[in-house]
């Protein structure tokens, strides 16, 4: 069987070697000059790199431990020793919890709310969830209007929702809020570091672990060949690829397996139409930008600090410190998130260093001038955004129900396409052997069309 893969991001690079062990003969199409899609190394020195994009995991993300193990690698603990900081109403202040100076009342009744509402998804199918309708026609910040008054509890929410999903919640549905916290393992899994999702970098970057697949797959892969159409009819598939690969070229497949984004995905001009979109006009884009500060060490920590911050004005909405574990450098990770991601990327890249160096100072007035690197998702082509993409209102009983339905000889992969860990590199592992255990079903794919491809 031939097997053409339309993406190099980790789902489609899980899938590429899945199907290679099968004995399927494979082509993998990418239309950036690397791999890894949101999975991104960044360098900051010769002997430094960080991770751009998907950086963190936990126990549960047992795929990922799995893949990471077979190629050797290793964990770094994100373990923070030291007090946290706050910037609240432009007031800082410092303590040893990771809990904000918020009413303590005002946040235990919205987490209360959040509770319940994740206990009502469906996860193995959102769409039937009861009132599904109603969750997936209300946006977050309109249900946040509707069920709390208090305003710690307003302020703070969208500071949560933008580290737990990069996501403005006026623009996205209370459905897929609620199947995200749930499907990444619960609000408590999702935003703990000790125990949690966020429990360990892979030590090097997380990109190493998509460079070993690629070193596994070889010449099977073709770096800046981006996929423009794809026709198809009972006797086989054409993938279109071009202009950047330089000439435009055919590669023809059994069956193929598109591993984008939804949006990106929808861009494809496809040869009998889709059924359904993969995307609509409500679907968004991830609103990350990533921000790496680096220091010749992690030296906050010789003030006692962790390196951790929240701030309630942008554009630095929390801090991490992702030093290497030897602490051979100090690096903290600034994230820009949300409503304050989409004001970020209009600003000409001046602005936006003096932007984020005048918060660091307030943040931290004790550090130096760091060196600055900036990972903007929004500005990227070939991703849309990251950490994935935002189901807006309408999205989940629109798509949902065809998310992984083949559409004749194409298949679909990526973590937007998987009920477990959808957003997360988990569940981008996971989509990439699900479609191939589909492809290994042996059922003859149904075409809408009998029409013989151009030979």
């Amino acid at each position: 069987m031939r097997v053409v893969i339309v993406g190099a991001g980790l789902a489609g690079l899980t899938a590429a070697a899945d199907a290679m062990d099968n004995g399927a003969e494979v082509v993998v199409v990418e239309a950036r000059d690397r791999v890894g899609g949101r999975v991104h190394g960044i360098r900051l020195a010769d002997n430094l790199i960080v991770d751009g994009g998907a950086a963190y995991l936990g126990e549960r993300h047992t795929e990922l431990l799995a893949k990471i193990r077979e190629y050797g690698l290793a964990l770094a603990a994100t373990t923070m020793d030291g007090d946290s900081t706050f910037l609240v109403a432009n007031r800082r202040t410092t303590t040893a919890t990771r809990v904000p100076p918020f009413g303590a009342v005002a946040l235990g009744e919205l987490f209360d709310h959040l509770e319940d509402l994740v206990e009502q998804v469906r996860p193995d199918a959102p769409w039937l969830t009861p009132h599904a309708a109603d969750l997936d026609r209300l946006t977050a910040a309109q249900w946040l209007a509707d069920v709390i008054d208090q305003r710690d509890a307003r302020t703070f929410f969208p500071l949560f929702i933008g580290e737990m999903m990069a996501a403005d919640p006026a623009a996205i549905s209370v459905l897929h809020m609620a199947f995200y916290l749930r499907s990444g393992g619960g609000i408590r899994y999702l935003n703990a570091f000790d125990g949690g999702a966020q429990q360990w970098r892979i030590d090097g970057g997380a990109q190493l672990l998509c460079e070993a697949l690629h070193r596994r797959l070889g010449e099977r892969v073709r770096l800046s060949h981006p996929v423009y159409a794809i026709e198809q009819d009972a006797y086989g598939a054409l993938v279109r690829c071009g202009p950047d690969a330089g000439a435009p070229c055919e590669i023809r497949a059994d069956r193929v397996v598109v591993a984008l984004p939804p949006a990106l995905a929808q861009q494809i001009q496809y040869r009998p139409a889709l059924p359904s979109p993969r995307a609509t006009p409500a679907t968004g884009h991830g609103c990350a930008i990533k921000v790496h500060l680096s220091y010749p060490t992690p030296i906050w920590r010789d003030s006692g600090l962790s390196g951790w911050s929240v701030s309630t004005s942008g554009p630095l909405l929390s801090t991490v410190d992702d030093s290497p574990s030897d602490e051979s450098a100090g690096v903290l990770t600034g994230f820009v998130t949300g409503a304050a991601a989409a004001e970020f990327t209009r600003q000409s890249p001046q602005r936006q260093r003096d932007s984020v160096l005048a918060h660091l100072r307030r943040l931290y007035p004790q550090l130096p001038r760091p060196h600055y690197t900036v990972t903007d998702w929004l500005a990227e082509k070939y991703s849309r955004g990251c950490y994935a993409a935002l189901f807006g209102p309408g999205d989940w009983l629109r798509l949902g129900p065809t998310l992984t339905e083949p559409h004749g000889r194409i298949h679909w992969a990526g973590t937007e396409t998987s009920l477990e860990f959808f957003g997360l590199m988990e569940g981008a592992i996971r989509s990439g052997h699900r479609v191939v255990a589909e492809l290994n079903d042996g059922v003859e794919p149904r075409s809408a069309s009998r029409k013989v491809l151009s030979r």
